[in-house]
């Protein structure tokens, strides 16, 4: 339930020349493990890979702050100074955003509105005087709606009326406004149709070609071929390897999950 948890932070966008990446120090992830040492770039797409259990997701959410590591550190490089994140709550306000893998279980509020779902995360940037402006709320939203191409019969509709894929859609717009730095993505497009694949992947690279970092777990190899710029295949909660250019094939990505030379 711990994904659940979307308190209302605000703060500015954490994009900007000063941003210096996402540094992981010696992140230790299971008992036994080899540290884990990397630097997630401004503008880059760093894709996660593995087989079930073997510590990719796990790594994630660690950088989401939603699992304490057994050792190391990470430290987003901002402006006037680093951030250590110490917890989802630092994650966030840091310019840290999650997108759940289960959006059932762990990320819509099924008995909210569209609006309410989107909105959750940063009602402060909705307040006027002190109350909550509708207007405001549904200009924010009417923005997302556009770029997302969210397909929705009004924001005051139940969010389950909408399509796998436009509660996805609603989902990631919730996350985006809260203007991150980095965007860890856990199987983003799981369950969703062709079409709104198509849409999310073109949106991943515009955030990419605007500077913001993003880590992408996904399930399929193909989506990670099509989108990262290199990816971290994990294998027993180490990471067994790093591929990118021309080396980042299918062939390259399986051999290295099961532990077998390309």
């Amino acid at each position: 339930m711990a994904d659940r948890h979307v308190p209302d932070f605000g703060g500015p966008d954490f994009r900007g020349p000063d941003f210096g990446g996402l540094a992981i120090r010696d992140l230790v992830i299971a008992p036994g493990a080899s540290p884990i040492r990397q630097a997630i770039a401004p503008g880059e797409i760093v894709g996660l890979a593995g087989l079930d259990g073997h510590g990719q997701e796990l790594f994630l959410k660690m950088l989401a702050g939603l699992a304490p590591p057994l050792g190391g550190s990470i430290v987003l490089d901002l402006p006037g100074g680093g951030g250590k994140i110490t917890g989802f709550r630092k994650a966030v306000s840091s310019g840290i955003a999650y997108l759940p893998r289960d959006r059932r279980a762990n990320g819509i509020f099924p008995t909210q509105s569209v609006l309410d779902n989107f909105a959750v995360s940063t009602l402060s940037r909705d307040t006027r005087l002190g109350l909550i402006s509708p207007a405001a709320r549904r200009a924010r939203y009417d923005i997302y709606r556009e770029k997302l191409s969210i397909v929705a019969p009004r924001p005051d509709a139940p969010i389950t009326t909408l399509s796998g894929g436009n509660q996805q859609k609603v989902l990631l717009a919730r996350a985006l406004a809260l203007e991150p730095a980095i965007l860890l993505l856990n199987d983003p497009t799981r369950g969703v149709d062709v079409a709104t694949r198509h849409v999310l992947y073109d949106v991943f690279r515009g955030l990419a070609s605007d500077g913001m970092g993003l880590v992408i777990l996904s399930s399929e190899i193909e989506e990670i071929l099509l989108l990262c710029h290199r990816v971290l295949v994990f294998r027993e909660n180490e990471v067994a390897a790093e591929i990118a250019g021309q080396a980042l094939t299918t062939d390259t990505v399986i051999s290295a999950m099961f532990g077998r030379a390309a």
